[in-house]
């Protein structure tokens, strides 16, 4: 059984200032208005699209070599992730909690291309600097008013 979704609010809203998506959370505009009053599969489908472009980001700057030792590091450290979600997205959780702390091959992980050269805390960065790009590329194409809604 699936587990209830819960808000992806991270206590960091943008929306509210006018932005079309939040920069906490990355959720449209629409969205974080309107969160209470969907469905348990409108919630899904919204955090459904959020992982993919989290899971998506992260892939590009580090790989998930061994994920059970990312989950055992993840709870010896008591870092609240969703195990539920691709391991991509834990490494998410992980940065945000500590990436200066961060030793990447004892969590299974491994920089990849250019990525091998920064610091975690510039990783961390550039990875919530595309997800949020990512999102509003999104917004604009299809979700923007006057643009044709497609699948």
């Amino acid at each position: 059984m699936l587990k209830r979704v819960r808000t992806p609010c991270v206590g960091v809203c943008s929306a509210s200032l006018g932005d079309n998506v939040c920069r906490g959370c990355k959720r449209f505009s629409h969205e974080v208005i309107d969160w209470n009053a969907y469905s348990e599969e409108q919630r899904r489908t919204i955090a459904q699209r959020l992982e993919g472009f989290l899971q998506q980001v992260v892939a590009n700057k580090i790989a998930v070599i061994d994920s059970e030792c990312l989950k055992t590091q993840m709870h010896h450290q008591n870092i609240r992730f969703d195990e539920q979600q691709d391991p991509h997205c834990w490494v998410f959780s992980l940065l945000k909690a500590g990436a200066s702390q961060v030793l990447p091959e004892e969590f299974g992980l491994e920089l990849q291309g250019v990525w091998r050269e920064q610091a975690l805390v510039e990783i961390k960065e550039a990875i919530d600097q595309d997800y949020y790009a990512l999102s509003c590329a999104y917004y604009d194409r299809y979700i923007a008013p006057g643009k044709v809604q497609e699948g």
